[in-house]
């Protein structure tokens, strides 16, 4: 079985977001061309964001670090380590209110070059 330590991903991406002028640092640790799911472990510094765009589909946004803010349409919700959260089907972003790793777990079905 391959295995993934998230806690050193989280701890390596946190660093490499802090150092990166763009304050962000992403990896895809599952996925991609001819699954049928992606999984990325998503780094934010403090207080930098991504900025709003399209929903990728079906997906998940789970805390794995720190606290952040979905904003989506009108609903914005706070997730800290350990929440999970669907994310609703319009543009939204993602800003992180300290240091935060998120894994975002995209379903690729439908999605074309999936």
């Amino acid at each position: 079985m391959k295995t993934t330590p998230l806690a050193d991903l989280v701890d390596e991406h946190l660093e490499e977001a802090r150092r990166s002028s763009a304050g962000r640092s992403a990896q895809t640790i599952y996925g991609g061309q001819g699954r049928v799911l992606r999984q990325t472990l998503i780094a934010l510094a403090a207080n930098r964001r991504l900025g709003e765009h399209e929903s990728p589909g079906e997906a998940t946004l789970h805390v794995l670090h720190g606290t952040v803010r979905l904003h989506a349409g009108q609903e914005v919700w706070d997730g800290a380590a350990g929440d999970h959260v669907l994310i609703p089907p319009t543009r939204h972003d993602l800003e992180a209110l300290e240091d935060a790793a998120v894994l975002l777990t995209v379903g690729l079905h439908g999605v074309p070059g999936a």
